[in-house]
């Protein structure tokens, strides 16, 4: 597609075509569950209205069999953009009249678009036959189908929206941001047994995608939860339906309109059944990340009910005008979440005037200050608020998140302990030194309604000060030493065995190995040990969570199970944050839950399954996929050569370290040759290397000659160099062939595996990489208690009369070495200038 169309609507035709495929292969499952056969499945037509209707009132739609995306593929060269067109027109008749609302349209950009494809109908279906092709790879069976197809959904939508600059922000939220805001409401929700949720800006749908799998966690059906979803460009609203019912859900609990959210509100009734459909739209959860400060009309909206006890947002910023179509549309133990621009907590005039009203009658439960460059295409900052329509408190929670992320490429990202931390943080309502305050509406009064970050969390680093007596005389200021009390109380006794104190007010470190005294202290010994007792028993509770249950256990509730159990095994030991630990988790836990969702959608066997490895080649110009040996389903080829075929493994690896030493040897030859040696024929013309071919001929005339040469002659080395040559050809062949060999035996290893030996496999790939990540959160505390101690001895090291003596010595010498220069008369005025100016700098 690259210089046919710009990249950011590569979407509309990738994922319109990846909708279609996905529409297809689940009409060709439904159809096979109710066993149609495959002859069947080709005699369908829209002829046959029994068989038709029977399709569209258990899916939605119908597609017959000439219109398939599998039969596009197997039409190869009879395949034509006609096909498509056809298709699609077909689609768009052959709704089911009730569903007419979620697919009615869905193809329109895809379908319009085409033509931009190709100058003519041959070049359209040239494009659109390579891109089918590569689609038709994506793996639609099993119950994981879902989740695959939306990650790579997920996945296009996050690469397009960082290609689209600011417009990605109209219908991308972060994933991490959208995880957040899921956790937050998925809490408040846990307790219900239907839920209604609500996007008024829906965008892709991720966000309401997300909102509904973390409520899944706690709820028993899935088909309880209803989704709403409301979007005002039309291409954006068919990401958001194709999004939604890609992922599975029922198409009666998905209800989507493509309207302007603040110029008509969600109808109340449906035009052609206005008494059996009236419906004012109050739901549990709202969720929205609306365009930011974007105009609107303000006019005769007074009387409006979403605004009417709160006031207008002025006609230049919509922010709080989308904020409180959101409140409106919550019940009254309903919660939302909005994502708005740092502005929204401080602006005056008509904004000044809805906070205030906002505050006084209680809806602003949380507030969360999010890191700067967090959304594609803009580096505002901005924050997640966070509102109810009823409270049991008055008080509002400001969290300053903005130092918890990542780097990534341009952007930040949050991590999945930044968005614990935040999300425990907003359910517990904890005050945490420079992160979080309960802020009283009295304080938030005083401030004149200004909820600005800063007023209330200061999260600012304390600037480095430095102490005048121990810049002078030396030591370590004790205040200072204070400052790491946290570790003192932890480890009572170990200040006084580190520091000596010199006076009242200062101490030094004493002459010690540091590394040593701290981990030999009594104090950090019984830390130590109180870990590991708090541990001991990890790995058994993993095997038994994991391993014993791995084809029934819930992966959606399971992390969060093993992350509870981790945090009560902390809850005793100091200073250990355990949301590294989770953080440890996580990224162990997005390896282990694919695994275990293969095992339980393609049964236990599937661990001693290999498959073929197939990579793309460039054959005669073209990318031609071929298969370059095997992989292991769920289990990894070197894992199984460790654990299994160690000698084996263990002799390559020697032969590949020996093939190392070689390479070295050889350039350490080379690099003895003096510059009359690198002319020779061996050297090569860039004389950075030897001409092998060259080295061996020559050796061999040497060696037929006979004589004996001195390790630093010319000939010797050359010699030396044939032998390394020689023997690192000899090994590279053997190194080929037992590689070779190993990897077929590893393919038989895994296909004969017993299940006690996947047992353990799976426990080395997914148990024992956790384990040894949580037990090195001790170290890591005491090596921070270690580097903060070093660097206040560094500090206060050198005294500021030891510096000036430093100087002055240098000055001296330098001085000295002036006199002994000679030059013309004016180099030697200038160089007596300089002297003076060294004298006066000393008296001063």
């Amino acid at each position: 597609m690259r210089s046919k169309i710009e990249a950011n609507e590569y979407k509309d035709y990738i994922l319109g075509f990846i909708f279609y495929k996905y529409l297809s292969d689940k009409e060709v499952q439904f159809l096979k569950k109710n066993d149609f056969t495959d002859a069947d499945i080709k005699e369908l037509t829209e002829e046959d209205v029994e068989t038709t209707d029977f399709i569209k009132t258990n899916i939605g739609y119908f597609i017959e069999y000439k219109n398939l995306f599998s039969t596009w593929i197997t039409k190869g060269s009879d395949f034509g953009v006609s096909d498509v067109h056809d298709a699609l027109s077909a689609f768009s008749r052959l709704i089911n009249p009730t569903h007419k609302k979620l697919f009615d349209k869905v193809f329109l950009t895809l379908e319009t678009g085409l033509s931009k494809l190709g100058e003519n109908a041959g070049a359209q279906t040239k494009s659109i036959s390579k891109l089918i092709q590569l689609i038709k790879a994506i793996p639609m069976d099993g119950r994981q189908d879902y989740d695959v197809l939306g990650f790579i959904y997920e996945y296009l939508i996050e690469k397009f929206a960082a290609n689209a600059g600011k417009k990605a922000g109209e219908f991308y939220t972060p994933h991490e941001v959208s995880l957040l805001m899921s956790d937050i409401v998925a809490d408040h929700l846990k307790a219900k047994k239907e839920i209604q949720i609500y996007d008024p800006t829906s965008g892709s749908g991720s966000l309401l995608i997300n909102i509904g799998k973390s409520v899944a966690k706690h709820i028993d059906n899935n088909d309880n939860i209803k989704y709403y979803a409301q979007e005002l460009k039309e291409n954006t609203y068919n990401l958001t339906r194709m999004n939604l019912v890609m992922r599975g859900l029922k198409p009666d609990n998905i209800v989507t309109r493509n309207g302007d959210t603040l110029e008509e509100d969600w109808p109340f009734f449906d035009e052609n059944d206005p008494v059996n459909s009236y419906n004012p739209l109050y739901v549990d959860a709202v969720v929205s990340n609306p365009p930011y400060s974007q105009k609107w009309d303000s006019e005769n909206k007074d009387a409006d009910p979403r605004y009417a006890r709160f006031g207008l947002a002025p006609t230049a910023k919509a922010d709080y005008a989308f904020l409180l179509h959101d409140l409106y549309h919550l019940k009254p133990d309903g919660i939302m979440t909005i994502v708005l621009p740092h502005g929204v907590l401080f602006r005056g005039g008509e904004e000044g005037t809805i906070r205030k009203n906002l505050i006084e009658q209680n809806h602003i439960d949380a507030i969360i200050g999010l890191p700067p460059s967090i959304f594609f295409g803009t580096g505002i900052p901005t924050i997640v608020m966070v509102l109810k329509q009823r409270r049991d408190h008055t008080d509002t929670l400001i969290i300053d998140a903005s130092k918890g992320f990542k780097k990534e490429g341009k952007n930040n990202k949050l991590r999945a302990s930044d968005i614990k931390r935040i999300a425990d943080t907003v359910i517990s309502r904890e005050s945490i030194d420079k992160f979080s305050k309960k802020v009283s509406r009295d304080e938030i009064r005083k401030n004149d309604y200004n909820l600005n970050i800063p007023r209330y969390v200061d999260s600012s680093e304390k600037p480095e000060s430095w102490d005048i007596y121990s810049s002078m005389f030396g030591g370590i200021p004790e205040k200072e030493l204070d400052e790491l009390n946290d570790f003192w109380e932890a480890f009572p006794g170990l200040r006084e065995v580190l520091f000596t104190k010199s006076s009242d007010a200062y101490a030094k470190l004493n002459n010690i190995d540091l590394t040593d005294t701290i981990e030999q202290h009594e104090s950090v010994k019984v830390f130590s040990n109180n870990f590991k007792t708090a541990f001991k028993s990890f790995t058994a509770y993993l095997k038994m969570e994991l391993l014993d249950q791995m084809e029934t256990v819930n992966t959606s509730q399971e992390e969060t199970t093993i992350c509870n159990d981790i945090f009560k095994r902390l809850e005793t030991i100091p200073l250990i944050d355990k949301y590294e630990a989770y953080q440890y988790l996580n990224d162990s836990w997005v390896k282990i839950t694919v695994d275990l969702e293969m095992i339980q959608t393609e049964g236990f066997d599937t661990t001693k399954q290999v498959d073929p490895n197939m990579v793309t080649k460039k054959k005669k110009g073209k990318d031609v996929e071929v298969q370059d040996g095997y992989v292991g389903h769920v289990l990894p080829f070197e894992l199984v050569q460790e654990t299994y075929l160690a000698d084996e493994l263990t002799r390559i690896r020697d032969k590949e370290n020996r093939l190392a030493e070689i390479a070295s040897e050889i350039t350490g030859l080379f690099d003895s040759l003096n510059e009359e040696d690198k002319e020779q024929d061996t050297v090569n013309e860039a004389k950075d290397g030897f001409v092998n071919a060259e080295v061996t001929k020559e050796a061999k005339q040497l060696k037929k000659l006979g004589k004996a040469y001195n390790e630093d002659d010319y000939e010797q080395k050359i010699i030396l160099t044939a032998d390394l040559l020689a023997e690192e050809r000899a090994l590279k062949a053997q190194l080929k062939t037992e590689t070779a060999a190993l990897h077929l035996q590893t393919k038989e290893t895994i296909e004969n595996l017993s299940n006690d030996q996947v047992y353990q496999l799976l426990e080395l790939k997914w148990i024992t990489p956790l384990v040894s990540s949580i037990n090195t959160l001790p170290g890591n505390m005491l090596n921070q208690l270690e580097s903060k101690v070093q660097e206040l001895a560094n500090k206060y090291a050198t005294t500021y009369k030891e510096v000036t003596e430093k100087i002055h010595e240098t000055e001296s010498s330098l001085s000295a070495l002036i006199d002994e220069l000679t030059g013309n008369e004016y180099d030697l005025k200038g160089l007596k200038e300089f002297q003076s100016l060294l004298k006066n700098v000393d008296d001063e």
